[in-house]
């Protein structure tokens, strides 16, 4: 049940994934935990038309939610600009479990740490077929079997090797074919599950917030009666209804003082305290007004205000705090290249830039620093 957007409805794709065989058996409230964690799952069960179906159903589930609890957010535009990154990386082999050196090293079996055919039995069929297939050798027989020959190589080098064990390769022109289009055929089915569970993992991450919630939700049910469950739904009609209510009711704001936090009028002695009465024009930020002190001592630092000076073609430094005039700030930009006997401004030098902690350094400073991924 989603509570009126509250919670995720997961239910059904609970079921469909631990009656899969990709799934694996775990309560509700732990596979709301791991729901997006798709990297656990292996290469073998995300190739199967099971696993497509599972995650155009989440897809469509949460795509749906967002839209519903969040109507403006624009999911295409997010999804378009999505695919254009993924197109990149796909292409340099960086999607996470889906890469080519992932894939390699999945394969890549270190023979040294096995001093008997029975450790390489306990890898699993899978591990090992993934082993012999990267080495061209057959990958097919019993789990034994399989352990056996790959065995071999911690012994003999893979030239040495007898050819009986080599897998065959077709030598056809027709067979070559044949098997370069299934082979791409194959690629883009990867990549098309790849890219459905970045588009999922996106659409987690905005929703972050309702999973918490929803696994919290799960977790504590596991500890109520039926009657206990049945009164907590009631409870929460009830509280949706009223904040619906409130929602329509006209607010009462005759000063026209600024909303805070709860959506209410803040109180008139803070308003009063912070000058928020008081109205700041700035005309190199395009006659922005900035009401109370406070905000218009910060503006000098802000987007705005900077993007107007670099338009002027003057540095954004302390000596024009608290000048708002175009013509005050040209005078004064004249008077300190005059002083300094400058003729241009040295933006490497004289630019200022500012990080996350509010330390101050120029440009030169601050792209080295950038670069060396310090800052």
């Amino acid at each position: 049940m989603e509570a009126f957007g509250r919670y995720l409805d997961l239910h059904e794709l609970y079921n469909e994934f631990i009656n899969s065989k990709f799934g694996t058996p775990m309560e509700y409230s732990a596979y709301v935990g791991c729901f997006s964690q798709t990297e656990k799952i292996l290469q073998s069960h995300k190739k199967t038309r099971q696993y497509r179906e599972y995650l155009e159903h989440i897809l469509e589930y949460l795509t749906s939610f967002l839209y519903r609890t969040e109507p403006l957010q624009d999911v295409e535009k997010i999804f378009a600009k999505l695919e254009s990154e993924f197109e990149e990386r796909w292409a340099n082999g960086d999607v996470p479990s889906w890469g080519n050196k992932s894939t390699v090293e999945e394969a890549e079996i270190d023979l040294d740490y096995y001093s008997m055919v029975e450790e390489l039995v306990e890898l699993g069929p899978e591990k090992l077929k993934q082993a012999l297939a990267a080495r061209g050798l057959k990958s097919g027989g019993t789990v034994q079997q399989r352990a056996e020959r790959l065995f071999l190589l911690k012994h003999t080098p893979l030239e040495q090797l007898d050819r009986k064990h080599f897998a065959k390769v077709p030598r056809t022109k027709d067979d070559s074919n044949a098997t370069s289009n299934g082979k791409n055929f194959k690629d883009d089915l990867k990549k098309e599950i790849a890219l459905m569970e970045v588009k999922m993992k996106r659409l987690c991450e905005l929703l972050d917030e309702v999973f918490v919630r929803t696994k919290e939700n799960a977790e504590k049910k596991l500890t109520l009666t039926y009657e206990e469950m049945e009164a907590e739904r009631e409870e929460e009609e009830v509280q949706a209804d009223t904040e619906s209510d409130d929602e329509e009711q006209q607010i009462y704001n005759p000063l026209k003082l600024p909303m805070g936090w709860d959506g209410k009028p803040i109180p008139y002695w803070l308003y009063k305290l912070h000058g928020l009465g008081q109205e700041f024009k700035c005309e190199i930020c395009g006659n922005q007004s900035y009401w109370g002190r406070r905000a218009y001592e910060r503006h000098f630092k802000e987007w705005r205000h900077q993007h107007g000076m670099r338009c002027l073609g003057i540095p954004n430094t302390k000596n024009f705090n608290e000048i708002t005039s175009i013509d005050e700030a040209k005078g004064l930009w004249e008077k300190i290249q005059a002083r300094q006997g400058l003729s241009k401004w040295r933006p490497d030098l004289e630019e200022e830039y500012e990080d996350q902690e509010g330390n101050i350094y120029n440009k030169k400073t601050y792209t080295d620093l950038q670069r060396q991924g310090l800052i």
